[in-house]
C-alpha cells in the first residue's frame, strides 16, 4: 500500500466560507475533500447540495468525496457529478438496487463509492465489487460529528479487503470515517485503510498541517 491518504472532513467548517476553508485544508496537506451530504431524513441532519459542492471544486485541485447520507441518491447524482465531484458515495442501507446506483455514478462521470453503517455486513460487496471504486467504513453512525469512535468496527477493514480483492475490486480503495484521530490512526492504517476521513480533530485542532501530520 502507498501513502495513506487524509481526507478532511468539511462538516465542522465555517458554511458560509466552505470553499476558502477547503482552500486552507489543501495548502494544509489534504489528499481529498470529504463532503458530508444530509437531508434529515437518513440521517437527522440537513446539510449541502451540489451548489457547494462546486463552489469548492473550482477553487481546489484535490479530489471531493460526495459523501450522500441521502435517503434518495439517484435523484442527486447527476448534480453532484456536474459539481465536479470526483467520488460519490452512497449508502448501502438505502436501496436494493446498488449495482444499479453504482454504475448510475460511473455513467455520471465520477468514480463509485458505496458507505457502510457500523452495523451493516460487508459481504454484499462481492456482488458489486467491480463496480466500485471506493468503501466508505463508518466508525460512527453517521449524522454528527465529534461522534465517539467505534474500535470493534475494525475488522471489517482486513474483510472488505479480502472480499474486493478476491471478487474483481482489488483497484478500490478503503475509507474509514468517524471519530478518526492520532489515537487510532494507526490501528486503522495497520488494518489497511488506504484513505482516513478526519472531521473535528482537523479542523477544530487550530493547526490543521500538524493534524494532519499526526494522522500520517
Amino acid at each position: 500500500m502507498g501513502k495513506v491518504m487524509i481526507a478532511p472532513s468539511v462538516l465542522g467548517c465555517d458554511q458560509g466560507n466552505i470553499a476558502e476553508e477547503a482552500m486552507a485544508l489543501q495548502m494544509a496537506g489534504a489528499d481529498m475533500i470529504h463532503l458530508d451530504v444530509m437531508d434529515g431524513v437518513f440521517v437527522p441532519v440537513l446539510t449541502t447540495g451540489a451548489g457547494v459542492a462546486a463552489s469548492i471544486t473550482r477553487r481546489i485541485d484535490i479530489p471531493v468525496d460526495a459523501h450522500l447520507m441521502v435517503q434518495n441518491p439517484s435523484n442527486l447524482i447527476k448534480a453532484f457529478a456536474d459539481a465536479g465531484c470526483a467520488y460519490i458515495t452512497v449508502h448501502a442501507e438505502v436501496t436494493s438496487h446498488l449495482d444499479r446506483l453504482l454504475q448510475q455514478i460511473r455513467l455520471a462521470g465520477s468514480k463509485a463509492g458505496v458507505a457502510v453503517n457500523p452495523s451493516t455486513p460487508v459481504d454484499f460487496l462481492r456482488w458489486v465489487a467491480p463496480a466500485v471504486d471506493l468503501v466508505l467504513i463508518m466508525t460512527v453512525n453517521p449524522g454528527y460529528g465529534g461522534q465517539k469512535h467505534l474500535g470493534y468496527v475494525h475488522d471489517k477493514i482486513p474483510e472488505t479487503r479480502r472480499i474486493l480483492d478476491s471478487n474483481g475490486g482489488a483497484g478500490a480503495l478503503i475509507s474509514v470515517d468517524g471519530g478518526v484521530t492520532d489515537a487510532n490512526a494507526g490501528k486503522l492504517i495497520s488494518a489497511g485503510a488506504d484513505i482516513l476521513v478526519s472531521g473535528s480533530f482537523i479542523t477544530g485542532s487550530g493547526d490543521p498541517a500538524a493534524a494532519i501530520a499526526k494522522l500520517r
